[in-house]
């Protein structure tokens, strides 16, 4: 009796924690009273995509697990001098690395190593830094990620549907990349530095590989992603070989995957599925979204993040060139436009709850400047 009591409390919790999924299954559950569940569903699922992000969560996983991305980090640190050169570094991490490893897997790999870093400066360096390099590194990575496919979620989906080759995507993407390139690094330039400006974090090398053998393993395994990405490799054969070697290597790596991501990706799935069978619907959706892909994608972010928007609006358009522009701008502005940008956050409280208003406000206005400036490349380009 007591569980039956608790189930109201917990569901609150679950709700709150997992917002973005809640929603998708509602949506999910009340579209089914449209169009009853049949054979048809089952064609709604990207299943590739959902394979390959799976795979590249694993193997994230598990370089994370073997402390690779620490160690490249203090290697690099300990070849600069000064504040800016250290903050040079730490926002270059997140935006080269989100490329690669994706933008969330870069920010919860570097900011809480950014904490360490500025406390090793000192307690002005930290105090006048903390915020502004949070902010810089939350950019950093939702810029970054947007240049390849396996840069986010939203990325992967919709390379994966256009069709489109990978060097087709990152020339895409690429004018909006060094853009914000340029942007970062006038940003860490006139980014305030501490009193005793000369200073610089002193790293120790505290970071070991745990096994180099695991460490060339998750190597050889995301060459393997890259190749499926690219439709080189059977996504079916990856899948198979990631989870077996992640299995054998350390099976607490297959409980680390954001399964929560993989099921809201399904929700959205079987919501535009069944939306796009409703005539009334898909016909308005496709009216207001026509012609104005980039817009639509930056203001839908805007509102339910880049990843939500990317599901939804890619069923009702052809020109998926625009739309991936526009999700991948859209990731910029409100800090729910990229569900990344809520870790950088969580970390900021966790390190100190005063600091959240400030941060907030420093993460909106720098975020607006970004979007504005890029949505004005977009128009330039096109």
């Amino acid at each position: 009796m007591h569980k039956i009591k608790q189930l109201p409390k917990k569901l609150l919790c679950f709700i709150k924690k997992e917002t973005v999924l809640s929603a998708a299954l509602l949506l999910a559950i009340i579209s089914s009273f449209f169009v009853p569940p049949d054979a048809a569903y089952i064609g709604y699922i990207d299943f590739r995509t959902l394979s390959l992000l799976l795979c590249l969560m694993l193997v994230m996983a598990g370089l994370q697990s073997t402390g690779l991305f620490r160690i490249t980090a203090e290697k690099l640190l300990k070849r600069v001098h000064g504040q800016t050169g250290v903050i040079f570094i730490l926002v270059m991490l997140c935006f080269f690395s989100s490329m690669l490893i994706t933008n969330d897997v870069a920010l919860i790999t570097f900011v809480p190593f950014t904490f360490t870093v500025l406390s090793l400066m000192g307690e002005d360096a930290k105090r006048r830094l903390i915020i502004p390099v949070v902010v810089m590194q939350t950019l950093a990575a939702n810029l970054g990620s947007m240049l390849t496919p396996a840069g986010n979620p939203q990325n992967l989906y919709l390379h994966g549907i256009s069709g489109m080759g990978i060097g087709e995507f990152v020339m895409l993407m690429l004018p909006y990349t060094a853009v914000s390139f340029i942007l970062l690094c006038i940003y860490i330039v006139l980014c305030p530095k501490s009193k005793d400006g000369g200073s610089s974090a002193q790293i120790t090398g505290g970071a070991r590989l745990s096994e180099k053998k695991r460490t060339a393993v998750y190597l050889a395994l995301f060459v393997l992603c890259l190749l499926s990405v690219a439709r080189v490799l059977d996504y079916r054969l990856t899948l198979i070989i990631v989870i077996g070697a992640a299995a054998a290597s350390d099976n607490k790596i297959l409980i680390k995957a954001d399964y929560a991501l993989l099921l809201t990706f399904i929700g959205f799935f079987i919501f535009i599925g069944n939306m796009g069978r409703i005539p009334a619907f898909s016909g308005f959706i496709e009216s207001a979204v026509k012609g104005r892909e980039c817009v639509t994608g930056i203001a839908a972010s805007q509102i339910i993040s880049n990843v939500p928007a990317a599901l939804l609006l890619s069923g009702f358009t052809d020109n998926l060139r625009a739309l991936i522009v526009g999700v991948n701008l859209g990731g910029l502005g409100t800090l729910i436009a990229s569900m990344a940008s809520l870790i950088s956050f969580k970390y900021i409280g966790k390190e100190d709850k005063s600091l959240r208003g400030k941060y907030l406000l420093k993460f909106t206005i720098d975020n607006v400047i970004f979007l504005a400036v890029l949505i004005a490349t977009y128009y330039i380009i096109n």
